[in-house]
């Protein structure tokens, strides 16, 4: 059985606070404070950093949490085992996602995997940042990246196709590019930190340098612009197969897609046993996204 103190510092990790902590142990917060006190003071180290407003992890705290997440996953697959009882995913399970990405191809079809498992409480973050997934107290991250994170394991999902695209009305009204080289003289749209563009065509790599006709920090921003007839995206088929298959926006220069080491992954803290309701939700996106991806399924339809 575990020590009920580390039961203690987990759940204020999990929880995010000692009065949430108390809550889920039935406990008063002053006895959420003795209790954790006391661990440190037998272990000899401080373990969370306490302010008037939020509660951060010291170097030490963040190795005792990981080194619990293994213990417990541990100790709940050798009940599992001893009793016998048959494995259905339950607890709480955090998960971090990008903002559109989570909107467009995660949330409709949550329904299916609720329905799978009941018992599962979901917690979903949206949000464009890097998601630490210490610091977000997340089980899992879905990232589209070339690189998922050093020391972390990733299931690659899916490619994440980048294509350049316009809406018809900009085209009219500035004509169809028919060369890279013609970028130059058009309005192009990014968001902070995506350009330059690096792109792979028939013959190799091109890079197109510029800067975004509008400056935004938002991706969804850009996207909108694109749409409205603004300029020039480099866009995921991903955000913008709708838009394709309505005709409001075209592909240009079809030869042309951003590079290919960018995808989009299904990021874990690495532990031998993670919890079942991980493992169910993995599958859950490796079922949704495999062989093709829903936004690829219509991609005779994408080029110009």
């Amino acid at each position: 059985m575990m020590d009920p103190d580390y039961e203690l510092f987990a759940t204020i990790v999990d929880e995010g606070g000692m009065a949430a902590a108390g809550r889920r142990l039935n406990i008063s917060p002053a006895m959420v404070s003795k209790r954790l006190v006391r661990l440190e003071d037998r272990l000899g180290a401080r373990l969370i950093h306490r302010t008037t407003r939020r509660l951060s992890l010291t170097p030490t705290g963040e190795r005792l949490r990981e080194d619990l997440r293994f213990i417990l996953a541990a100790l709940d697959e050798a009940e599992r085992r001893v009793s016998g009882a048959s494995a259905e995913a339950s607890g709480t399970l955090r998960i971090t996602a990008p903002t559109s990405f989570g909107r467009m191809h995660v949330a409709p079809y949550l329904a299916s995997f609720l329905d799978a498992h009941p018992k599962v409480d979901l917690e979903i973050d949206l949000s464009d940042e890097y998601a630490d997934l210490i610091a977000k107290r997340a089980d899992l991250a879905i990232r589209i990246t070339a690189d998922p994170g050093p020391g972390l394991h990733a299931m690659r999902l899916a490619d994440n196709r980048r294509i350049l695209c316009a809406a018809p009305s900009y085209l009219d009204r500035f004509g169809v590019p028919a060369s890279i080289a013609d970028l130059a003289r058009h309005r192009l749209l990014a968001a902070e930190g995506q350009m330059p563009w690096r792109l792979m065509g028939p013959v190799g790599s091109a890079t197109v340098e510029g800067r975004s006709h509008v400056r935004t920090n938002s991706s969804e921003m850009v996207r909108e612009l694109a749409m409205t007839g603004v300029g020039i995206a480099l866009r995921s088929v991903w955000d913008v197969s709708n838009a394709l298959e309505s005709g409001a926006v075209r592909q240009i220069l079809p030869d042309f897609e951003g590079s290919t080491d960018v995808c989009l992954y299904a990021v874990q803290l690495p532990q031998k046993n993670p919890p079942l309701a991980i493992t169910a939700f993995v599958d859950f996106l490796k079922r949704l996204f495999a062989p093709v991806p829903p936004w690829e399924r219509g991609s005779a339809q994408l080029s110009a």
